[in-house]
């Protein structure tokens, strides 16, 4: 087939996991993975995404149980129905850590030995390189996608886009003077560094964080953390524990502000996740109006607002998609209808949060 010899070996394991098979007596059996046979056979699911579920489950065989095993097998082939590859391996991500919430501390601390940040010079630029756990990460990705948000911010609002001194910086160069302005800024502490709003959010179950059992997750990272983790960066500064389940203050507001408040900002992206149509993390996002302020008079609520990044934004409002929400408070859904050049019957794609949460 002209594939590496990875790809080779994954398409056997998944040939293997999804043949009919027989016991030592010839009898027949079941494949060892039937939902992931009847998906690849419909067509609903690729080789590729197969192999990572099936990689999953056998990874989770033991610890989790054959039943538990079974279940996990029809929620994630249910949920992959088409989302791109990516999407499923971030839904992988997830259900390893309700598969197997016990091995989330081992592995986290397995993660934690591992984090490095290399130093060198060549060719006159000095080179970092770094490798962090989940939990060492979260404070470095939110600040610098915050401080990546703000420059693109001060740069549409910019009078002249093509004065000679206008910003013309890649993200790539924007995340490096983050990093300089960041240092720059612990050596002086002088002055208050952009960092458009940016919050580490922590997110866990009520149950799960009395018991100190399970997992709990960090916006904008996939990997998830353990208990014991979250209550660490939780007494931290500039974390935001979001307790779900607890008694929360009154987020809707109706017309009586145009703008989303904080705590709706904080819902919202409890809901979507970041940009309920892409992904992009919550603090690289703007709380927009579904049906619009000024022009259909609508409202400052929760079920009127999404998360949705710059490109997305556009693409919406230029292109002719559509948004729903279906539900309200902790079951709303997010929904987007593709105009009819993209899809002739308009079948309505999930979006948020929702699209990666596996049903415990």
């Amino acid at each position: 087939m002209g594939v590496s010899w990875g790809d080779a070996t994954r398409l056997v394991k998944v040939g293997e996991a999804v043949v009919p098979r027989e016991d030592l007596l010839g009898a027949p059996l079941p494949a060892k993975h039937p939902v992931v046979r009847e998906a690849l056979g419909a067509g609903v699911l690729s080789a590729q995404a197969a192999a990572v579920i099936i990689a999953l489950l056998d990874r989770c065989r033991l610890p989790a149980g054959a039943v538990r095993v079974a279940e996990a097998e029809r929620v994630l082939v249910e949920k992959a129905a088409g989302l791109a590859l990516d999407d499923v391996r971030k839904l992988v991500v997830r259900a390893e850590a309700w598969l197997d919430p016990d091995g989330v501390e081992p592995r986290l601390e397995e993660q934690r030995s591992r984090r490095s940040l290399t130093i060198h010079e060549r060719n006159g630029m000095l080179h970092l390189n770094a490798i962090l756990d989940a939990e060492t990460a979260a404070p470095v990705v939110t600040a610098i996608r915050g401080y990546v948000t703000a420059a693109f911010a001060a740069r549409k609002d910019a009078t002249d886009a093509d004065a000679p001194d206008a910003d013309r910086r890649t993200v790539p160069m924007i995340q490096a003077d983050a990093l300089a302005v960041f240092a720059a800024h612990v050596l002086g502490c002088a002055t208050r560094v952009p960092l458009a709003g940016a919050t580490i959010v922590v997110r866990v179950g009520l149950d799960d964080l009395e018991a100190g059992t399970g997992s709990a997750e960090i916006d904008g990272i996939e990997q998830p953390v353990s208990i014991g983790a979250a209550r660490r960066m939780a007494a931290g500064g500039g974390v935001i524990p979001c307790v779900l389940g607890a008694a929360s203050e009154v987020l809707d507001w109706g017309r009586e502000k145009r703008l989303f408040t904080r705590a709706q900002r904080l819902a919202l992206a409890e809901r979507d996740g970041g940009c309920a149509m892409c992904g992009l993390p919550p603090e690289m996002t703007k709380a927009h109006h579904i049906r619009w302020w000024r022009r259909d008079h609508g409202p400052t609520d929760l079920s009127n607002g999404v998360l949705l990044c710059e490109t997305c934004h556009h693409r919406i409002h230029d292109n002719g998609w559509d948004v729903r929400i279906d539900g309200g408070g902790g079951c709303a859904r997010v929904w987007f209808l593709p105009p009819a050049s993209v899809d002739p019957a308009r079948t309505p794609r999930p979006g948020g949060r929702a699209r990666f949460d596996i049903a415990a």
